[in-house]
């Protein structure tokens, strides 16, 4: 495995330089966590809980289901783009299971908004549909890495 020495200076150009060493396969630079179609799915979710969920609730949720869906939301692509940044498979699945694990929390906030009459039906099934389509391409992502596992123990 052939590594890269990626040598990082800090801005005050002082002469303070550290060096990381990462092996070439785990590094592209036209690759990213922004490239998986799994992050792109959780991101539409993300948008639109922005856009079209919390702007209805009341201002009694302030506190209380709008919080909670917003740490939801941003618990869905920001554990992708940490499990992304792991150096192991194994560490990297644990982030996208919390992911996941956020998705679902997410259809229940919008099941609960439904409930309590903030968001109608055309809302409520578009949001379940961007969820769901969000959870099977990150169920996708989580198999094929569990998979880069299963090859690397056959080795």
């Amino acid at each position: 495995m052939e590594e890269e020495d990626l040598n990082y200076s800090y801005p005050d150009n002082t002469d303070k330089i550290f060096e990381v060493h990462e092996p070439n396969e785990f590094y592209n630079e036209k690759r990213d966590f922004t490239t998986l179609e799994a992050w792109r799915n959780c991101q539409e979710v993300k948008l639109f809980f922005y856009n079209k969920i919390l702007p209805l609730l009341p201002s009694i949720e302030k506190f209380n289901l709008d919080i909670q869906i917003r740490k939801a939301i941003v618990s869905t692509t920001a554990n992708i783009a940490e499990g992304y940044g792991r150096y192991h498979y194994q560490e990297g699945i644990q982030f996208y299971r919390i992911s996941r694990g956020s998705l679902y929390e997410l259809k229940d906030h919008l099941l609960s908004c439904f409930d309590f009459k903030y968001i109608d039906n055309e809302a409520k099934d578009l949001g379940e549909k961007l969820i769901e389509t969000a959870k099977i391409t990150l169920n996708g992502f989580i198999n094929f890495v569990r998979s880069k596992i299963e090859q690397g123990k056959q080795k």
